[in-house]
């Protein structure tokens, strides 16, 4: 199933813009510059403790410029402002996109400086869609990268998602289940988000209908009653053993009814000593068919901890922590003019130099088809022995490609997280995957620094 096209509050797009881009927008136009313009989308550098970056959010981005234009009423409300001229809201009022887009597919794994995404379009065009495209880029990529380590913490054993509750709002919710299958997650607790992206429902029960009935063994009954293939019991809400005993008494009846109990959810306490004992009663009892399912406060720490140490764990619920990427909330992505009328530009400011010009990055592998390193280069330049990651995905406004499958797109993400060596994937303080420029992209920069000095640093001190 493809992403839909999800609309923003109110379906205006235009407006989901910072007020500057078109502040500035307006004065390019009284200035003539309509030229074309180059913007180069990247993280500057890594959020702690990360060493890649899973790519997603881009069906996001090809949806809103697809769909770019400012409504009647959009148009009324920033003439109201009193902020723009006659002119300039005219002129908005046929804004569509029209430009080029290149960029690393959803579920490719990339790092810090590469270019995820280039937009190529007339320069109003091109600004005003700035904070829509960081927006959505920047948020899926850090909750596709924090779901791929839990995966990779997991070491096999299945995630669902069970974040959505407290994500930050309705949108990053459904953007938290579709990342974090993109990167490996099973299933999603969301409704809708398995709806549209065509992704498996998953769902026990809560407490609350536990505490409804006059007994845990009640409630487990009634639960088995009306579900009896698909029963998953939840058995801390008093008391974990006893709980897990009266799932025992439950599944031997589910047993003589042709039935079987098909998991335990631990969802507090000790999860390594809790799962050890309710795997010795389930096994005791004749019931090692039974799963044990743990949720509650986990994020890939928590897994490599209860994997490493062998807990008897087969699946785990992952929410909050992953949810809103609690331990690396915010990335540092920016997006930057590299090219103006012909022109290739940078920014200088210390620490946040950007480099020109449109660019490719090529990667290339080891003898085993592992990644050995990436190279920036300029676009117009081919690498032999290097693949180019980036991808032309919108030509004149229009898509060059049908939207990906979400399955394609989490295929591509497990061939590229197979070939990045593991120590890239270590949780804490991984090395950092060596990433280079091409002798022309250096040459290049060096040449528009100089120009935008005014001086020659190759001969200066």
């Amino acid at each position: 199933m493809n992403t839909p096209n999800l609309q923003l509050p109110g379906n205006e797009l235009g407006l989901f813009t910072d007020l500057y881009e078109l502040t500035m927008s307006q004065a390019f136009l009284r200035q003539g510059m309509t030229a074309t313009a180059t913007f180069s989308l990247f993280t500057r550098t890594y959020p702690p403790n990360r060493g890649y970056f899973v790519s997603a959010g881009l069906e996001d981005v090809l949806n809103f410029l697809s769909n770019l234009s400012f409504s009647a009423e959009a148009i009324d409300y920033l003439g109201v402002t009193g902020i723009f001229s006659d002119d300039f809201l005219e002129y908005l009022s046929g804004v569509r996109f029209t430009g080029s887009v290149r960029a690393i597919p959803e579920g490719r794994l990339f790092f810090a400086d590469e270019p995820a995404v280039e937009i190529t379009a007339p320069l109003i065009e091109a600004q005003l869609v700035e904070t829509f495209i960081i927006n959505q880029v920047n948020l899926q990529t850090i909750l596709a990268t924090k779901a791929a380590r839990c995966v990779w913490a997991a070491q096999g054993r299945g995630i669902a998602d069970f974040a959505s509750r407290r994500t930050q709002g309705t949108d990053a919710a459904l953007k938290m289940a579709r990342a974090s299958y993109i990167a490996g997650f099973t299933s999603t607790s969301n409704v809708l988000a398995a709806s549209l992206y065509g992704m498996p429902p998953v769902g026990t029960m809560a407490h609350s209908f536990i505490s409804s009935f006059a007994s845990e063994l009640d409630a487990f009954r009634a639960y088995a009653e009306s579900f009896p293939d698909r029963t998953v019991l939840l058995v801390d809400t008093y008391e974990t053993i006893a709980g897990t005993w009266n799932a025992v008494q439950v599944a031997k009846e589910m047993e003589s009814d042709g039935h079987k109990l098909v998991a335990v959810r631990l969802d507090s306490g000790n999860f390594d000593e809790l799962s050890r004992k309710v795997r010795t009663i389930l096994d005791d009892s004749g019931l090692n068919y039974v799963k044990i399912l743990a949720s509650g406060g986990l994020d890939e720490y928590e897994l490599e901890t209860l994997v490493k140490d062998g807990a008897p764990i087969d699946l785990f619920g992952v929410g909050t922590k992953a949810g809103v990427s609690a331990d690396a909330p915010w990335s540092d992505m920016a997006y930057k003019l590299v090219s103006f009328d012909g022109r290739p530009v940078m920014k200088l400011s210390p620490d946040k130099e950007s480099l020109p010009g449109g660019k490719q990055v090529y990667r290339t592998k080891d003898m085993n088809g592992m990644f050995a390193r990436d190279i920036i280069a300029l676009e117009d330049e081919a690498l032999p022995g290097g693949l180019p990651l980036l991808e032309q995905v919108m030509k004149d406004g229009q898509r060059t490609q049908p939207s990906a499958a979400l399955e394609e797109i989490r295929v591509r993400f497990q061939e590229d997280f197979a070939a990045l060596d593991d120590r890239f994937k270590v949780l804490k303080n991984p090395p950092r995957f060596p990433v280079g420029l091409s002798g022309k992209l250096e040459q290049l920069a060096s040449q528009v620094r100089e120009e935008a000095l005014g001086i020659n640093v190759s001969d200066s001190d």
